[in-house]
Protein backbone atom coordinates (compact mmCIF):
# COMPACT_ATOMS: atom_id res chain seq x y z
CA UNK A 1 0.00 0.00 0.00
CA UNK A 2 3.02 2.40 1.08
CA UNK A 3 4.69 1.81 -2.33
CA UNK A 4 0.96 2.66 -3.93
CA UNK A 5 1.24 6.05 -2.70
CA UNK A 6 4.85 6.18 -3.53
CA UNK A 7 4.23 5.94 -7.12
CA UNK A 8 1.28 7.77 -6.78
CA UNK A 9 2.55 11.11 -4.78
CA UNK A 10 5.83 11.06 -7.42
CA UNK A 11 3.33 11.16 -10.65
CA UNK A 12 1.34 14.40 -8.70
CA UNK A 13 4.48 16.29 -8.32
CA UNK A 14 4.97 16.14 -11.68
CA UNK A 15 1.42 16.87 -13.31
CA UNK A 16 -0.93 18.11 -10.59
CA UNK A 17 0.11 21.66 -10.72
CA UNK A 18 -1.64 23.59 -13.06
CA UNK A 19 1.12 24.82 -15.90
CA UNK A 20 0.88 28.44 -17.04
CA UNK A 21 -1.06 27.44 -20.54
CA UNK A 22 -4.38 25.78 -17.84
CA UNK A 23 -4.36 28.80 -15.31
CA UNK A 24 -4.15 31.72 -18.12
CA UNK A 25 -6.94 29.52 -20.59
CA UNK A 26 -9.25 29.02 -17.45
CA UNK A 27 -8.93 32.56 -17.10
CA UNK A 28 -9.67 33.90 -20.72
CA UNK A 29 -12.83 31.09 -20.89
CA UNK A 30 -14.26 32.68 -17.98
CA UNK A 31 -13.82 36.34 -19.02
CA UNK A 32 -15.30 35.40 -22.42
CA UNK A 33 -17.71 33.70 -20.94
CA UNK A 34 -18.51 36.86 -18.58
CA UNK A 35 -18.22 39.13 -21.55
CA UNK A 36 -21.66 37.04 -23.57
CA UNK A 37 -23.37 38.38 -20.38
CA UNK A 38 -22.17 41.89 -19.79
CA UNK A 39 -22.80 42.39 -23.17
CA UNK A 40 -26.37 41.67 -23.46
CA UNK A 41 -26.98 44.06 -20.61
CA UNK A 42 -27.94 47.23 -22.27
CA UNK A 43 -30.00 45.37 -24.69
CA UNK A 44 -31.69 43.17 -22.39
CA UNK A 45 -32.52 46.11 -19.79
CA UNK A 46 -32.66 49.33 -19.03
CA UNK A 47 -33.42 49.03 -15.20
CA UNK A 48 -30.60 48.88 -12.60
CA UNK A 49 -32.14 46.34 -10.02
CA UNK A 50 -32.42 44.39 -13.88
CA UNK A 51 -29.04 44.75 -14.75
CA UNK A 52 -27.93 43.43 -11.17
CA UNK A 53 -30.19 40.92 -11.16
CA UNK A 54 -28.21 39.84 -14.81
CA UNK A 55 -24.56 40.12 -12.71
CA UNK A 56 -25.58 38.31 -10.28
CA UNK A 57 -26.36 35.39 -12.68
CA UNK A 58 -23.29 35.60 -14.37
CA UNK A 59 -21.00 35.35 -11.50
CA UNK A 60 -23.78 32.26 -10.59
CA UNK A 61 -22.94 30.99 -14.29
CA UNK A 62 -19.15 31.36 -13.80
CA UNK A 63 -19.66 29.52 -10.52
CA UNK A 64 -21.73 26.55 -11.91
CA UNK A 65 -18.29 26.40 -15.08
CA UNK A 66 -15.61 26.55 -12.32
CA UNK A 67 -17.26 24.22 -10.68
CA UNK A 68 -17.87 22.25 -14.07
CA UNK A 69 -14.40 22.88 -15.12
CA UNK A 70 -12.98 21.71 -11.71
CA UNK A 71 -14.66 18.28 -11.65
CA UNK A 72 -13.47 17.83 -15.70
CA UNK A 73 -9.72 18.06 -14.21
CA UNK A 74 -9.91 15.52 -12.04
CA UNK A 75 -11.74 13.04 -14.04
CA UNK A 76 -9.42 13.48 -16.76
CA UNK A 77 -6.83 13.50 -14.43
CA UNK A 78 -8.36 10.01 -13.09
CA UNK A 79 -8.28 8.75 -16.66
CA UNK A 80 -4.69 9.59 -17.71
CA UNK A 81 -3.86 7.97 -14.67
CA UNK A 82 -5.94 4.92 -15.23
CA UNK A 83 -4.29 4.53 -18.28
CA UNK A 84 -1.06 5.39 -17.61
CA UNK A 85 -1.29 2.50 -15.08
CA UNK A 86 -2.58 0.31 -18.02
CA UNK A 87 0.98 1.21 -19.85
CA UNK A 88 3.03 0.14 -17.04
CA UNK A 89 0.93 -3.07 -16.62
CA UNK A 90 1.42 -3.43 -20.54
CA UNK A 91 5.42 -2.61 -20.06
CA UNK A 92 5.72 -5.11 -17.47
CA UNK A 93 3.99 -8.05 -19.26
CA UNK A 94 5.45 -7.69 -22.85
CA UNK A 95 8.16 -10.51 -23.19
CA UNK A 96 10.08 -8.87 -26.29
CA UNK A 97 11.75 -5.96 -26.36
CA UNK A 98 10.68 -4.56 -29.26
CA UNK A 99 7.05 -4.65 -27.98
CA UNK A 100 7.84 -2.98 -25.10
CA UNK A 101 9.64 -0.50 -27.11
CA UNK A 102 6.57 0.21 -29.30
CA UNK A 103 4.68 0.82 -26.30
CA UNK A 104 6.96 3.52 -24.96
CA UNK A 105 7.02 5.39 -28.60
CA UNK A 106 3.53 5.46 -29.05
CA UNK A 107 3.24 7.07 -25.25
CA UNK A 108 5.42 9.63 -25.94
CA UNK A 109 5.63 12.62 -28.20
CA UNK A 110 6.74 12.06 -31.83
CA UNK A 111 9.94 14.17 -31.87
CA UNK A 112 11.24 12.23 -28.53
CA UNK A 113 10.40 8.84 -30.05
CA UNK A 114 12.99 9.53 -33.21
CA UNK A 115 15.56 11.11 -31.25
CA UNK A 116 15.84 8.14 -28.45
CA UNK A 117 17.88 4.69 -29.49
CA UNK A 118 16.60 1.57 -29.06
CA UNK A 119 18.91 0.60 -25.71
CA UNK A 120 17.62 4.01 -23.96
CA UNK A 121 13.93 2.40 -24.76
CA UNK A 122 15.32 -0.42 -23.49
CA UNK A 123 16.79 0.96 -20.19
CA UNK A 124 13.03 2.94 -19.89
CA UNK A 125 11.75 -0.55 -19.75
CA UNK A 126 13.54 -2.40 -16.88
CA UNK A 127 13.41 0.87 -14.59
CA UNK A 128 9.43 1.21 -15.12
CA UNK A 129 9.43 -3.53 -14.47
CA UNK A 130 11.37 -2.38 -11.57
CA UNK A 131 8.34 -0.06 -10.19
CA UNK A 132 6.09 -1.42 -7.90
CA UNK A 133 2.61 -1.97 -9.27
CA UNK A 134 0.57 0.82 -8.17
CA UNK A 135 -2.77 -0.07 -7.76
CA UNK A 136 -6.56 2.12 -8.64
CA UNK A 137 -7.13 2.67 -5.11
CA UNK A 138 -4.60 6.00 -5.04
CA UNK A 139 -5.35 7.74 -8.33
CA UNK A 140 -6.62 10.82 -7.01
CA UNK A 141 -4.53 12.72 -4.08
CA UNK A 142 -5.06 15.58 -2.06
CA UNK A 143 -2.98 17.75 -4.35
CA UNK A 144 -5.58 17.17 -7.02
CA UNK A 145 -8.14 18.15 -5.16
CA UNK A 146 -6.10 21.26 -4.09
CA UNK A 147 -5.43 21.80 -8.45
CA UNK A 148 -9.59 21.48 -8.75
CA UNK A 149 -9.97 24.24 -6.29
CA UNK A 150 -7.84 26.60 -7.82
CA UNK A 151 -9.46 26.11 -11.45
CA UNK A 152 -12.63 26.96 -9.34
CA UNK A 153 -11.32 30.50 -8.38
CA UNK A 154 -9.21 30.94 -11.42
CA UNK A 155 -12.76 30.56 -13.18
CA UNK A 156 -14.24 32.63 -10.28
CA UNK A 157 -12.60 35.49 -9.62
CA UNK A 158 -11.36 36.63 -13.12
CA UNK A 159 -14.95 37.75 -13.30
CA UNK A 160 -15.05 40.25 -10.43
CA UNK A 161 -12.86 42.72 -12.03
CA UNK A 162 -15.79 43.01 -14.79
CA UNK A 163 -18.18 43.31 -12.39
CA UNK A 164 -16.54 46.24 -9.97
CA UNK A 165 -17.62 48.71 -12.41
CA UNK A 166 -21.46 48.15 -12.06
CA UNK A 167 -20.77 48.85 -8.24
CA UNK A 168 -18.83 51.84 -8.87
CA UNK A 169 -20.28 53.94 -11.48
CA UNK A 170 -24.09 54.80 -11.52
CA UNK A 171 -24.45 55.31 -14.97
CA UNK A 172 -25.11 52.75 -17.16
CA UNK A 173 -23.78 53.21 -20.38
CA UNK A 174 -20.43 54.43 -18.61
CA UNK A 175 -20.12 51.14 -16.30
CA UNK A 176 -20.99 49.04 -19.69
CA UNK A 177 -18.19 50.52 -21.38
CA UNK A 178 -15.81 50.39 -18.33
CA UNK A 179 -16.68 46.95 -18.15
CA UNK A 180 -16.13 45.51 -21.05
CA UNK A 181 -12.83 47.46 -21.28
CA UNK A 182 -11.68 46.00 -18.04
CA UNK A 183 -12.46 42.44 -19.76
CA UNK A 184 -10.79 43.09 -23.06
CA UNK A 185 -7.77 44.54 -21.08
CA UNK A 186 -7.55 40.98 -19.27
CA UNK A 187 -7.46 39.17 -22.30
CA UNK A 188 -4.85 41.24 -23.41
CA UNK A 189 -3.10 40.24 -20.61
CA UNK A 190 -3.59 36.20 -20.72
CA UNK A 191 -2.35 36.51 -24.58
CA UNK A 192 0.55 38.59 -23.52
CA UNK A 193 1.60 36.33 -20.68
CA UNK A 194 0.79 32.84 -23.20
CA UNK A 195 3.07 34.29 -25.82
CA UNK A 196 5.98 34.69 -22.87
CA UNK A 197 5.35 31.30 -22.71
CA UNK A 198 5.39 29.41 -26.07
CA UNK A 199 7.66 31.86 -27.83
CA UNK A 200 5.21 34.13 -29.52
CA UNK A 201 5.74 37.41 -30.08
CA UNK A 202 3.83 38.85 -27.39
CA UNK A 203 2.34 42.47 -28.74
CA UNK A 204 0.64 40.41 -31.86
CA UNK A 205 -0.59 37.35 -29.77
CA UNK A 206 -2.47 39.65 -27.28
CA UNK A 207 -3.87 41.25 -30.22
CA UNK A 208 -5.36 37.92 -31.59
CA UNK A 209 -6.29 36.70 -27.82
CA UNK A 210 -8.65 40.24 -27.85
CA UNK A 211 -10.24 39.71 -31.26
CA UNK A 212 -10.26 36.05 -30.96
CA UNK A 213 -12.40 36.94 -27.82
CA UNK A 214 -14.61 39.81 -29.32
CA UNK A 215 -15.28 37.55 -31.96
CA UNK A 216 -16.49 34.69 -30.15
CA UNK A 217 -18.51 36.95 -27.69
CA UNK A 218 -20.21 38.32 -30.94
CA UNK A 219 -20.82 34.91 -31.93
CA UNK A 220 -22.72 33.93 -29.08
CA UNK A 221 -24.77 36.72 -28.87
CA UNK A 222 -25.66 35.92 -32.42
CA UNK A 223 -26.27 32.33 -32.06
CA UNK A 224 -28.61 33.69 -29.05
CA UNK A 225 -26.39 33.14 -26.36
Amino acid sequence: MRHNQNFWRGVVKEGAVLNPVDRISEVLFGLIMVLTFTGTISVATDGREEIRELLWAALGCNVAWGLVDAIMYLMNVLLERGHGLTVIKRIARSEGGETSRQIIREEIQPLLAQLLKDDELDQMTQRLKKLPEPSKRNLLTGTDLIAGLQIFFLVFLCTLPVALPFAFFHEVGFAMRASNGVALVLLFIGGYVLAGYAGFSRFTTALIYVVIGVLLVALTMALGG
